[in-house]
């Protein structure tokens, strides 16, 4: 507990902001150990040292956005490929739900440095979270991240009768993917044909995997929470700010 750490990934790991962003503070002469400024890439310190940021660096991180958006089918998460789009080139004056109770403006300089905070595969629709805000994407995608997300699944079952409760069992607790065990989950029948979900982790098409391993199609595949946060009214394609009362 007290080997010397990089300040960067201390300031981290006390949820000052990101490493990214530590190292560039560092740079600019914002950040100060014990009151001194240090402006050295790579300095270590000891955990119990107190770490102060100036002014600018708070101000600067307020002006930082994060945007949920209702994403539609058709939209990659992150950015464009196979010909399709990424979800952020839905973002702009246009689209800003009418009913954001934001204050915020948009402005193109919003969409700098603007990154999804997790994944939401191209035939799936709902909430995703796109941030500049290195802290919030550490929360919800960090290895640490404890963050739940809940969805509604329609699906199919592929054998004749219905999905004995064994497989309900499982698809909560006892399945793997890629060799390693999933977490716990928890999975319930919302009506016949569709399921809600909600899960501590988000492998790539984990949910129409474990689907797929208890002979259920994935018909269609909708994020509604993350964390504290829902995705309530917002309509399709449309996008509001994170408002400063919400927290994940």
């Amino acid at each position: 507990m007290n080997e010397p750490v990089r300040l960067s990934k201390r300031m981290s790991e006390l949820g000052i902001c990101s490493r990214r962003e530590a190292d560039e503070w560092i740079e600019r002469g914002w950040v100060m150990v014990d009151g001194k400024v240090i402006s050295q890439l790579g300095s270590k310190i000891l955990p119990d040292q107190k770490i102060t940021v100036r002014k600018q660096a708070s101000l600067e991180q307020s002006k930082k956005v994060t945007i949920l958006i209702n994403k539609p089918v058709g939209y990659v998460s992150g950015q464009a490929e196979n010909g399709y789009k990424p979800a952020v080139s839905l973002i702009n004056e246009t689209t800003h739900w009418k009913n954001d109770p934001s204050k915020e403006k948009f402005r193109p300089s919003q969409l700098r440095s603007l990154v999804p905070a997790g994944r939401l595969d191209i035939d799936s629709v709902g909430l995703l979270v796109l941030t500049q805000d290195g802290r919030i994407a550490r929360q919800l995608i960090g290895e640490n991240s404890t963050t739940d997300k809940e969805y509604l699944v329609r699906v199919k079952y592929l054998k004749p009768g219905r999905l004995p409760d064994s497989d309900l069992r499982l698809l909560r607790h006892g399945l793997k993917l890629d060799g390693k065990p999933l977490l716990p989950a928890k999975v319930h029948w919302q009506n016949d044909d569709q399921l809600r979900f909600v899960l501590h982790e988000g492998k790539k098409r984990q949910i129409r995997r474990m689907c797929e391993a208890v002979g259920l199609k994935v018909i269609g595949l909708k994020r509604i929470r993350i964390g504290q946060v829902r995705l309530g009214d917002l309509p399709p394609g449309q996008w509001r700010y994170l408002g400063a009362d919400e927290k994940f």
